[in-house]
Parts: C-alpha cells; sequence; structure tokens
C-alpha cells in the first residue's frame, strides 16, 4: 500500500453520493455479578446505495476512554465524509461500520475502568453481533447462530482507538478470533500499566492456537504516531509478537503505519482508519 501522511483533501470534499448513518438500539447485560439489564446503542454507518438484497462486509468501530458511541460518526462527521469518499471513488469496498460503546451507561464512562476492555467480548460475542447482523445485511444473511458467525467471519473486521485499540485486543481478538479476521488496533496494546510480555504471549497463542483449529488471520493493520503517547508501547510489544510468532507477516497478513510527527488525536485516527479500509476485506 502506498501510505500517505496527510488525509487526501478530495476525501475531506462533499460527496453527492452520501451514506446514511442511524441510531441502532439493542439490548444486553452487564456481564458482572450484577446481570443488570441493559439498553444500548450504537450508530451504524449504511454506505450510499444501501441494498438490503445484497451481502456487506461489516467493521465494527470502538472509540476511546471517556466518550461513547456517537465518537466516530456524529461528534466528527467529517469521517462519514471520507468513508463516502472512500466507497465512491473504490478505494475500499462498500461496508457497514457499527460504532458501539464498552460502557454500560453514561455512569460507567467515569469509571476508568479497563476491565471493561475485556468484560465487553461477552456483549460483543452475544448481543451485538447478533443484533446488527440479523437486522442488517451481511454475509451472515441474517443467520446469527454461532456456526454461521464463524463461518461469515472473514466478512467482520474489528478496530478501535486508544482504550478501544486494547478492547480490539482483549475483547476481539484474543476472545472472539472466531468471529473476526481483521483487526485494526489504533493506538495501543495494553496502556502504561499493562504487561508487555503477557500480551506477546496473549497475541502469538491467539494466532497459534486459531491455526491448529483453521482460523487464520487475514490482516492486523497496527497504527501509531510516533508523537503518539501509546506509540512506545504498541511498537515493541507488535515487533517482539512479529519476532515469536510464524503466523504473523508483515506485508501478508499485518503491517505497522506509523505517521511520523503524529499524536494520540482524531487526525491520526482517521488516517489510521483509511489506510485500514484499504486492506480489510481484500482476501475473500
Amino acid at each position: 500500500m502506498n501510505y500517505v501522511y496527510e488525509m487526501p483533501k478530495e476525501m475531506l470534499t462533499e460527496c453527492t453520493n452520501k451514506g446514511t448513518v442511524e441510531l441502532f438500539e439493542y439490548t444486553s447485560e452487564t456481564y458482572d455479578d450484577s446481570h443488570r439489564k441493559l439498553n444500548k446503542r450504537a450508530y451504524v454507518y449504511l454506505p450510499y446505495g444501501y441494498d438490503k438484497s445484497q451481502s456487506y462486509n461489516i467493521l465494527y468501530l470502538l472509540h476511546g476512554g471517556g466518550f461513547m458511541q456517537e465518537w466516530w460518526l456524529k461528534m466528527f462527521p467529517d469521517t462519514v465524509t471520507i468513508l463516502d469518499n472512500m466507497m465512491a471513488k473504490g478505494i475500499c469496498k462498500p461496508c457497514i461500520i457499527v460504532t458501539p460503546t464498552f460502557y454500560h451507561d453514561e455512569e460507567s464512562k467515569n469509571t476508568h475502568d479497563e476491565g471493561i476492555c475485556e468484560n465487553f467480548r461477552y456483549e460483543l460475542r452475544n448481543d451485538l453481533i447478533p443484533a446488527v447482523e440479523s437486522h442488517y445485511s451481511s454475509y451472515a444473511k441474517g443467520d446469527v447462530t454461532e456456526e454461521n458467525l464463524i463461518k461469515t467471519r472473514n466478512h467482520r473486521a474489528f478496530a478501535g482507538l486508544s482504550l478501544g485499540s486494547m478492547t480490539t485486543y482483549r475483547a476481539a481478538f484474543y476472545n472472539n478470533f472466531d468471529l473476526f479476521s481483521y483487526y485494526g488496533p489504533f493506538s495501543g496494546c495494553c496502556g502504561p500499566f499493562g504487561d508487555h510480555d503477557l500480551e506477546v504471549e496473549r497475541i502469538c497463542k491467539t494466532l497459534a492456537e486459531g491455526h491448529d483449529k483453521g482460523i487464520v488471520l487475514d490482516y492486523m493493520f497496527c497504527a501509531n504516531g510516533d508523537k503518539d503517547i501509546a506509540f512506545e508501547e504498541h511498537k515493541e510489544i507488535m515487533e517482539r509478537a512479529l519476532a515469536q510468532s510464524p503466523y504473523l507477516k508483515k506485508d501478508v497478513n499485518y503491517d505497522f503505519f506509523i505517521i511520523p510527527g503524529g499524536v494520540h488525536d482524531m487526525k491520526a485516527w482517521q488516517l489510521h482508519l483509511y489506510h485500514a479500509l484499504q486492506v480489510f476485506f481484500t482476501k475473500h
């Protein structure tokens, strides 16, 4: 891929063929001792010309700490403009993008509990994916049995920024590798207090156990700016994983995009998304 380090201006110009963004509601629970029932919300981007008779790839896309489902598509509407232009110009395939939240509610977003990243794996598997893919036209074709969701994993991606990047590893990769084959961790793996050795071990174990079951990684697109607060830990962990795992191969199913001077901000994350969508869903 030819990387760029600034968003091309034509991506930020209003597009004639606009996709739509709608609110999607579903039910879940806390998946902790309280088992409290939750009414959850996600925003969904539907590409221009969305046709229920067609099957679409789906990207589940997460925000960072202290924000919720509105981050990518509502707080930053230029994300929608970028998506419209990418799909209109054939830079990526038309796809559905779902922006949920790992927080239980407005109150939980202020707890700063990193355990919520891994806990999200249950909601993701049991509630969010089945609700979304029984409603929208994905390759699951409305059949949201576990067997069929596993069978259609090559048409499903997960990405996120900052705390959402940590959630990409913990909820989607380590614990739901059989449901996703494309990953986009943007800005970090384990955070400033994480255990680097443990993360390397978990990455290698996930890939090895998946390989033994015939479940392979289509692509992991890591991304970070070299001035980002999460850069050093992310880079070090992934370099070690790349060296140790025979199932992670640069330019085959893995790359680490680095923005010179890039920091922990939306300008960088939109650029990460721009590049990730060019490699997602390209193998099937």
